[in-house]
């Protein structure tokens, strides 16, 4: 994230222009809303999203599903997805979350990067049933397509 940038936490009037943001960049936008997912935008000087991040949370804490870290297509390539995605993990990890799950078919090499170690699908499903965005994968049947990813926080 950049000094002319501003961070910020996610309220109801955003969630329109969040789910604009993630929809260009081709990421899941159900259960932005939702009680169970936090998420933040990072603006820049004119307002407008240029980043995103997020997770939701199990209903015992534990675990965190990591989603919506986003950059604008003609931002990237400058470490401001590592960041966004650092940011969540280090909310989660305030909130008592001890691993950090995340589903990505295409963005592989961005998540080892950041420690993550190709993870079992059923297993994350398992951890973080209660959370929307595994709920909508199950009930779709995008789940058995999906690829999960873990590391520890």
């Amino acid at each position: 994230m950049s000094a002319s940038a501003a961070l910020g936490q996610v309220c109801g009037s955003d969630v329109p222009e969040l789910t604009a943001f993630l929809r260009v960049v081709d990421l899941t936008v159900s259960g932005l809303d939702s009680p169970s997912v936090r998420l933040w935008v990072e603006r820049d000087g004119d307002g407008e999203i240029i980043g995103s991040t997020g997770y939701e949370i199990s209903a015992d804490s534990r675990h965190a599903l990591i989603r919506s870290v986003a950059v604008d297509p003609s931002r990237r390539s400058t470490g401001r997805g590592g960041g966004l995605a650092r940011f969540a993990f280090a909310r989660a990890a305030e909130e008592g979350a001890a691993t950090a799950w995340l589903f990505s078919r295409r963005s592989g090499p961005f998540w080892r990067g950041l420690g993550f170690a190709p993870a079992d699908r059923r297993e994350l499903a398992s951890v973080l049933h209660d959370t929307h965005q595994v709920r909508l994968f199950q009930e779709t049947g995008q789940l058995d397509h999906e690829v999960a990813w873990s590391r520890p926080l």
